[in-house]
């Protein structure tokens, strides 16, 4: 057809409405060679918001969500070579109705004025119309209908019912509906009541609220008592009939009583107002400084009326103590008049603020103190070791919280692998103040391993260590330490031992050590030295066949390490090797001293070219029995010695030797004695005494020795008492079964014992015989042999039974004093039975 200019086809009306929130389209189709371009385009130049959309080569415009915003004339452009072509229109915008105010459900008291007005938005503007009950309200005597305003006058049951507010335009129409309830009834007091009992404290103001439920609204009236309450500057009634009474004092207590009344009826409510004296408190917590670890009380007393209810309660750092808490406890009293609270083992964190709150039925009252808390103070932290020398150290720390009370100074401890636990170091400058925080430790041994940790001291004492700084080792250096106790001797043939106690690791000071040994022999200048490289080595042997026997030498021992060499102990002289005695002793004898005791004699060696330290006495029972062998030593200048401890009736083989560091020279043939029979083994038995005064005499059988036993000679008594807490021991012997003893004066008791005497030695003690100082009052006497077992129970008149256990002898008759009894009365009480027992 050839090219002609755009020529639109399709368009959008001139006039379009559209409603709120709809999605609007206008479309423009054009002919044309070419083909045309569309554009649109909006009346007033303002450009289209992103929300509208182009599609289909932009012949159609969508505008979504439509808005007031969008409505103006909007242009469509249809364009190529030959001309172009547009179609213009308007988007016009309407709205149906929409509430934006409404009613809600009323419940009104007859008489009162109604007043519902509801507003709704909508395009074109709504119009209003009011419904009861579905029939159309117009304006009357009491009611007044204006746009979407109702009010009505001057309540009426008759006005109760449903009603609805209706809003309607060409494009809808809404309705809102709430329902009117017209309330008429006499007054009550139901669940709004006077107090039964009001406290008030004097000087207060006291407020009573009168408020029935009434429709419609109740008059009222306030009485105190049967008399009308006047009004005045002090006493004043509020139009919600709230009666406030300002500075009250007791003379306004007693009996109050609200009358309300409507034309449906009246209704009271009476409470009683009960005026109480103000609370003080008399003692309340003071501001205080306290040790850690301490108790206190910080009391909180009050004065008050004796009708009004107390409470305490206390805060801390504010908030509430509980109970429970292992540190308080709230200490009260009846009548409640204190509150005091108790802090036990007090911490640094129990520092702060504590509010005593008194609580009463009137009023609230609260006392305020504040405690500080002082405490040794926290550890210093950060300890760093900055520089270190062979014996020195350089520290630095930071510093901890003093906990109340400011740090007096400061001290180092160090540990070492060698140490057991911590320990105080000597420093740079010696006393460290509280306001220094770097210190030099010295006197530190070289090439070892340190660890420090630094305490802190205040007023209060000194608290807990810092972390441990790193293991550091001071540096290495010559030894300074030499080995102690050199000494020797002794060894075999040809040898010079030399000892010493070895250098502590921790003295050595550094990596290599060991040890130099210098010796020479008596007369000589130059010394032999010799090196070992054992640490821990503490003993060295010098073997030469020219060494003479116990030949004197000069020692020393000196040190040293990787460094250099170190000191040398003081010389000391010691001596070789030395030979065995070659001489034997002479004139050795022995004979039995009793059944298990031989005394041996010798003559000592005249000459010896050796040394000699002493005498070696070997004994045995059987030659062909090597292992029943036993020895005794003695020093060179005794020549007897007595062998214990043998078998009884036995021959033994003795021989003797002299004896030195090298062992023991040669000895003489062994010779022989036999021990002597042993003592009888039966004690002296049935033993009587009789007691007159101080004199003790004492009875028993004769002990008749056996054939294999040693007879008797004689017997032994042994008297043994306590005087001045010290034992005292006499002893006499007899050749007869009898004895007389004179016992010492001002002692209490006594035990005795006899033995038989034998050229065997002693026997056996008898059973011991006990005397008590009260014995001495009545003679009396003992039979004792077998055993008898007795119990006697005494019964005292006001403590019951008490039991006393003797043991006897038996004899066909025996008596017993009351002196034995002594020791089983303990007070003044009166036995009143004895009762005895035996098998």
């Amino acid at each position: 057809m050839g090219e002609y200019e755009p020529k639109i086809e399709v368009n959008f009306p001139d006039n379009v409405s559209a409603a709120r929130g709809s999605t609007v389209t206008l479309e423009c189709f054009a002919l044309g060679n070419p083909v045309p371009e569309i554009t649109w385009k909006r009346a007033n130049g303002v450009p289209f918001p992103s929300k509208v959309k182009m599609k289909y080569s932009n012949a159609v415009l969508e505008i979504p969500s439509f808005q007031q915003d969008d409505t103006g004339g909007y242009e469509c452009v249809a364009e190529n070579r030959m001309g172009k072509n547009t179609a213009t229109g308007r988007l016009a915008f309407y709205a149906k109705p929409q509430w934006i105010q409404a009613v809600k459900d009323a419940a009104l008291a007859i008489e009162e004025r109604l007043h519902w007005e509801c507003r709704a938005n909508g395009k074109p503007k709504p119009s209003y119309t009011w419904l009861k009950n579905g029939q159309q309200l117009l304006s009357g005597d009491r009611i007044t209908v204006v746009d979407g305003v109702l009010s009505v006058s001057a309540l009426a049951l008759s006005d109760a019912g449903m009603y609805q507010c209706v809003a309607e335009n060409k494009h809808g129409v809404i309705y809102f509906a709430a329902e009117l309830m017209v309330l008429a009834s006499p007054p009550d007091f139901t669940g709004n009541v006077l107090r039964a009992l009001l406290k008030a404290k004097a000087g207060t103001t006291v407020t009573l609220e009168c408020k029935p439920q009434a429709y419609p609204v109740a008059s009222i009236l306030w009485k105190k008592g049967n008399l009308p309450i006047h009004i005045n500057d002090r006493v004043t009634l509020s139009p919600d009939g709230t009666l406030r009474l300002a500075n009250v004092s007791k003379s306004d207590a007693g009996g109050y009583t609200c009358f309300a009344r409507n034309r449906f009826g009246m209704s009271s409510t009476t409470g009683r107002l009960l005026v109480t004296d103000p609370t003080r408190i008399t003692q309340g917590p003071v501001d205080m400084e306290i040790i850690v670890g301490e108790s206190i009380v910080l009391p909180c007393q009050v004065a008050s009326d004796p009708v009004l209810d107390v409470s305490f309660s206390w805060a801390f750092n504010g908030q509430l103590i509980a109970k429970g808490d292992g540190h308080f406890e709230l200490t009260h009293n009846a009548p409640v008049t204190a509150g005091d609270l108790m802090i036990r083992n007090i911490q640094l964190y129990h520092a702060g603020k504590y509010i005593c709150v008194v609580d009463t039925d009137v009023e609230s009252l609260s006392a305020v103190a504040i405690l500080i808390v002082k405490g040794p103070p926290s550890p210093p932290d950060s300890v760093t070791v900055e520089e270190v020398t062979d014996s020195t150290a350089q520290l630095a720390w930071s510093r901890g919280r003093d906990n109340g009370s400011p740090i007096a100074n400061y001290f180092i401890q160090t540990r070492t692998p060698f140490t057991v636990g911590w320990q105080r170091v000597n420093t740079v400058p010696e006393i460290i103040d509280g306001n220094t925080l770097t210190a030099t430790v010295v006197d530190l041994n070289a090439w070892v391993e340190y660890e420090f940790r630094v305490l802190a001291r205040n007023s209060v004492g000194v608290g807990e260590p810092s972390p441990v700084s790193v293991r550091t080792r001071t540096e290495d250096a010559v030894p300074d330490a030499a080995p102690g106790d050199v000494g020797g001797g002794g060894g075999s043939r040809s040898e010079l031992v030399i000892t010493w106690e070895p250098v502590p690791e921790e003295l050595q000071n550094g990596e290599s050590f060991g040890y130099i040994i210098a010796f020479r022999a008596f007369g000589e200048v130059s010394w032999t030295h010799v090196a070992t490289s054992a640490p821990g080595a503490s003993r060295y042997v010098y073997r030469n066949d020219s060494i003479a026997p116990f030949s004197p030498f000069h020692v020393k021992v000196g040190t040293y390490n990787s460094k250099g060499q170190g000191p040398f102990s003081p010389v000391v002289t010691i001596y070789s090797a030395e030979i065995e005695p070659s001489g034997m002793p002479a004139g050795v004898w022995a004979r039995s001293v009793s059944a298990s005791e031989i005394e041996v004699n010798w003559q000592a060696l005249s000459y010896s070219p050796e040394r000699v330290l002493g005498y070696e006495v070997v004994y045995w029972e059987d030659d062909t029995k090597p292992e029943t062998m036993g020895k005794v030593r003695v020093p060179w200048n005794q020549t007897v010695v007595t062998v214990s401890g043998l078998a009884a009736n036995t021959q033994f083989f003795l021989t003797v030797s002299a004896f030195n560091t090298a062992g023991t020279g040669p000895f003489l043939p062994a010779i022989n004695v036999t021990t002597k029979k042993p003592p009888p083994a039966q004690p002296p038995m049935n033993i009587e005494w009789t007691l007159i005064g101080s004199q003790l005499s004492l009875y028993w059988e004769p002990v008749a020795a056996t054939e294999s036993e040693s007879e008797v000679t004689g017997y032994k008594v042994s008297l043994s008492y306590r005087r001045q807490r010290h034992k005292e021991v006499n002893a006499l012997t007899t050749a007869n079964s009898t004895a007389e003893l004179t016992l010492p004066e001002e002692e209490e008791d006594y035990v005795i014992r006899i033995q038989t005497l034998s050229e065997g030695g002693l026997g056996p003690a008898s059973e011991p015989i006990r005397v008590h100082r009260l014995s001495k009052i009545t003679p009396g006497y003992r039979a004792p042999n077998s055993w008898l077992s007795l119990e006697f129970h005494l019964e005292r008149s006001a403590t019951g039974f008490e039991t006393k256990r003797i043991n006897r002898h038996s004899r066909a008759a025996f008596s017993l004093d009351r002196a034995e009894f002594a020791d089983v009365r303990p007070d003044g009480f009166l036995w009143r039975r004895c009762v005895m027992s035996g098998k």
